[in-house]
């Protein structure tokens, strides 16, 4: 699941430019893009996008404040302008995490806190439980947990609050494909010719864009209806979502355990329906340490008002969590 662009308002941080970016070629396969912004000398803070697939755009830099924090970022193997685009060979959460520490060591950080939302909450959980040592803090948002039930949610819950989205998303499909849409789709968003997969990935990402805010917006379904990122963003999901996200092995509330020591905030809208109110209420009661962020009135991107407001105070609460010095 992805973090979506709207309107910001006046609720944000200044926009700021990047002060460095590059590219980071972690394997023979992926060269990874790579931007840091903010304090040079600040608190190391890592955002991890949505997806699987998704990127970021120049307005994430505004959740965070730029005197305080040094501001890394980097798009996830297959995504954004990280290369090949689309790409799902060696492209797993365990490739993903390593793609962190390798990055960390570049940047010369020591540690660093990790935020993100939607799929970035997933893999920062999962990033923190292997390298924890690596980690000052945890703040994210749209709490998805990489379960099956989770992903089946996001297809099979969210319809009943979104028919019209769905009705779309079914009917693109002939109907005697529409039993199993998963399958039926992964056949097309994977085959090579642009004439079978263009149109299909275009279907896939219209409908999280379409049941991404509580009042669906116009500028986000534009974002899911750019062709590169409907390509990475539905080739991505397809790929993740087929495997269970790589966590069946290593469940997130499993391991709560390897992280518990570590501040953290959980921001979550009530009304999410990408990724379900439960995920962030079952996650903080496997970790009650962590303080959980009830966002009465909004839904599941950061760009919603409630939202945005919501995150720009927890980053200035996150202040006061991290360990002196």
């Amino acid at each position: 699941m992805a973090d979506h662009a709207g309107d910001t308002k006046d609720i944000l941080f200044p926009p700021i430019e990047a002060r460095e970016t590059g590219t980071l070629a972690v394997d023979d396969i992926h060269t990874l893009y790579w931007e840091e912004s903010g304090a040079a000398d600040g608190v190391p803070l890592i955002f991890l996008h949505g997806g699987p697939g998704g990127a970021f755009g120049s307005d994430i830099r505004r959740f965070y404040d730029p005197t305080f924090y040094r501001i890394l970022y980097i798009h996830q193997r297959g995504a954004g302008q990280s290369r090949p685009l689309g790409e799902t060979r060696q492209n797993t959460t365990q490739f993903l995490i390593s793609d962190l520490e390798q990055f960390r060591v570049a940047r010369n950080v020591e540690q660093w806190v990790v935020t993100g939302g939607s799929w970035g909450s997933t893999l920062a959980l999962a990033y923190a439980q292997a390298h924890p040592d690596s980690c000052l803090a945890l703040l994210i948002c749209g709490i998805f947990l990489g379960r099956r039930e989770d992903i089946d949610w996001f297809f099979r819950g969210a319809r009943d609050f979104f028919p019209e989205a769905w009705q779309a998303f079914s009917d693109f499909l002939p109907e005697s494909e529409r039993a199993d849409y998963f399958s039926a789709y992964a056949r097309r968003i994977m085959d090579d010719d642009p004439a079978v997969h263009r149109l299909a990935t275009l279907a896939w990402s219209a409908y999280e864009g379409s049941i991404a805010s509580l009042i669906p917006k116009p500028a986000v379904l534009d974002t899911f209806q750019d062709p590169d990122f409907a390509l990475a963003y539905a080739r991505m999901n397809i790929h993740y979502f087929a495997n269970g996200c790589f966590l069946d092995d290593a469940p997130i509330l499993s391991r709560i355990d390897r992280i518990r020591h570590l501040p953290a905030l959980l921001v979550h809208g009530r009304y999410d329906l990408a990724t379900a109110y439960r995920s962030a209420v079952e996650l903080h009661h496997a970790w009650p340490e962590a303080e959980l962020i009830t966002v009465p009135d909004a839904g599941h991107s950061r760009f919603e008002v409630a939202n945005m407001r919501a995150l720009i105070d927890a980053q200035e609460r996150l202040k006061q969590l991290l360990p002196a010095g």
